[in-house]
């Protein structure tokens, strides 16, 4: 059984991942997503402050061969404590 998606597979995949800006939550989000995809390039990694630079977002573009390999990244980045929110 297929599921519905907005997704091609393979695709470039950018996620969103929010959370206190510290250097804690740069590690454990780059372990992550590291642990999935291997060591990313500068490049394929955003950061953006909140406006009174308590949060920080990080973008993560990866190229995703299935749904199945998405899902696992996402379920490992919202498993973690020092996450707030993947999108």
């Amino acid at each position: 059984m297929s599921e519905d998606s907005l997704l091609t597979f393979p695709c470039n995949l950018p996620v969103k991942v929010i959370g206190r800006n510290s250097e804690d939550f740069r590690s454990v989000a780059g372990d992550i997503v590291q642990a999935h995809y291997g060591d990313l390039k500068q490049r394929q990694i955003a950061e953006q402050l909140s406006k009174n630079g308590s949060f920080l977002s990080l973008t993560f573009t990866v190229h995703v061969e299935t749904r199945d390999r998405a899902d696992a990244l996402y379920r490992d980045l919202t498993a973690s404590e020092d996450i707030l929110m993947v999108l």
